[in-house]
């Protein structure tokens, strides 16, 4: 398997202009979407779920790119699920227990801000699992994923990539700023010195859990106005071919609204 984390292309940039006007357009195919797929236009009949999940180092804008995706959306048509570390209640179960409440039904939407691959990320960083129990929890992820896709929810997962050095100009900005100095934690700092792990155990992760039915879409967010536009179209183009693999009937983009 190549090494697609050494492939991801920081380089890429979009300018802020650019990026607004793609952003307000694919905005307007998701709201689109969302209201077919819950039933409220075109058909009664309700599509498949939406799952989608965010992984990716600290201040690599996986909150950005999560309120870009919702913002255009009414509330009360999907559901945003931050995922911390486990309470010692969760942790008296099986690691995917707690994830389950907030699984998409028909015609619903979940995205996770973090998820269940933290197991295999930061339990095992932090040395909480060994690499032979990761490998054994990452089988039984894809086996749940793959029971949610036959029961007709569409997966979606986000790897938002960044470099080093962008990360510590980002922590810096933060410590900085008295508005955004509650997003930085001794935590954060603390996983900064174990990035080379973090890395081998995130190619382990895309090598084990990387499948056709809920593949992993890796993004440059060197930067964020590129990443913003980049996992919002993604998502379009990985929803709207899945609706049609299920023979949903995809409602048309009108005019020139949507540009992919």
């Amino acid at each position: 398997m190549s090494d697609r984390v050494a492939g991801i292309d920081l380089s890429a940039v979009l300018s802020r202009e650019e990026s607004e006007r793609r952003v307000v357009l694919a905005q307007r195919r998701l709201e689109h979407l969302r209201l077919a797929t819950a039933g409220l236009v075109n058909s009664p009949e309700r599509g498949p779920g939406l799952l989608v999940l965010f992984e990716g180092f600290d201040a690599a804008g996986k909150g950005g790119a999560i309120r870009r995706l919702t913002q255009g959306l009414d509330p009360r048509h999907v559901r945003v699920v931050p995922i911390a570390a486990p309470t010692e209640d969760e942790a008296r179960h099986h690691f995917l227990w707690r994830f389950q409440p907030a699984i998409p039904g028909r015609g619903e939407m979940t995205v996770y801000d973090r998820s269940w691959y933290g197991r295999l990320l930061v339990e095992r960083v932090e040395g909480a699992i060994d690499r032979a129990t990761a490998q054994t929890s990452a089988k039984e992820i894809v086996n749940l994923e793959h029971a949610l896709v036959d029961d007709g929810v569409t997966i979606v997962k986000f790897w938002l990539h960044i470099s080093d050095e962008q990360q510590l100009r980002r922590f810096t900005e933060r410590a900085n700023d008295p508005l955004k100095q509650w997003k930085l934690t001794p935590d954060d700092w603390r996983n900064r010195m174990k990035r080379d792990a973090y890395l081998d155990a995130l190619r382990d992760l895309l090598a084990w859990t990387d499948r056709p039915h809920a593949h992993w879409d890796l993004i440059a967010g060197e930067n964020k106005h590129y990443a913003r536009v980049a996992v919002l179209e993604t998502l379009i183009e990985r929803w709207t071919h899945d609706l049609a693999r299920r023979g949903f009937p995809v409602p048309p983009s009108r005019g020139n609204d949507y540009l992919l």
